[in-house]
């Protein structure tokens, strides 16, 4: 498990990094704000018409609010917020959260997606939040969960509870994003786990589920079943980026 020195040197660079001026992660600009101005227009403005339920992008004229994928195979989620696509440039950002220790990006992906929240009224809010788990071994050689850094500022913005501890991975999976589509089903099935502390308190919530990005939706819908087998009311994606559909 990672060193006390680990998460000691980890928070003294978040600190440092709030501190201090920053360069835009997407354009270079030096400023004291993690994302330009000029960058948060271009790149996370909120025009775009999305399906409800998963996110995907969806025809301006279309009035139903529901891509024909979520109409014909109806998933267990019952809506989906993301801030951006996965697509040039925001994919860079994705990466360096995920993989090189950029975690002072976690809290700019926690303003966007509360500003993407603030900015669609019709959405309810989650009445508790929760993180898609790591597994053991993918937490050990990262030493973070990038999901569970988005979920703590995201939580403090929106006065919202985090339950960090709420899901568990039975076991190690293949990473998503190295399989087939078609492949990502079996290798999440009964993956996850609640943890039994929170039997009681899932049942009748809204419960958001956080993650940096969703592609197929196929983690984020094993992970709603669960939840509604055990009395959820209502599950909803809050998802840093949505990959679209090519």
């Amino acid at each position: 498990m990672p060193s006390y020195k680990h998460y000691l040197l980890r928070g003294l660079n978040i600190g440092l990094a709030s501190l201090l001026p920053s360069s835009c992660p997407l354009c270079g600009t030096s400023g004291n704000e993690l994302l330009c101005r000029d960058c948060r227009h271009q790149f996370f403005k909120q025009n775009q018409s999305r399906c409800r339920q998963c996110a995907i992008p969806l025809l301006a004229h279309d009035a139903q609010h529901i891509c024909g994928e979520c109409l014909s195979l109806t998933p267990a989620y019952d809506s989906t917020l993301v801030a951006g696509d996965y697509a040039a440039p925001i994919d860079q950002m994705v990466l360096a959260l995920k993989f090189g220790q950029k975690l002072a990006l976690a809290t700019l992906f926690a303003d966007l997606l509360r500003d993407a929240l603030l900015q669609d009224p019709k959405l309810p809010l989650a009445e508790l939040l929760c993180p898609v788990p790591l597994g053991r071994r993918r937490l050990q050689e990262r030493g973070y969960n990038q999901s569970l850094e988005i979920a703590k500022p995201l939580s403090a913005h929106l006065g919202i509870s985090l339950a960090p501890l709420m899901l568990i991975r039975s076991r190690e999976t293949v990473q998503q994003s190295s399989l087939h589509p078609d492949a990502r089903q079996k290798n999440v099935h009964k993956a996850f786990a609640l943890n039994a502390d929170f039997i009681d308190k899932v049942k009748g919530k809204h419960i958001g589920v956080i993650d940096d990005v969703m592609t197929t939706g196929t983690t984020l819908n094993e992970i709603a079943q669960l939840l509604k087998r055990f009395g959820a009311a209502q599950v909803s994606n809050y998802v840093f980026a949505r990959t679209p559909r090519h």
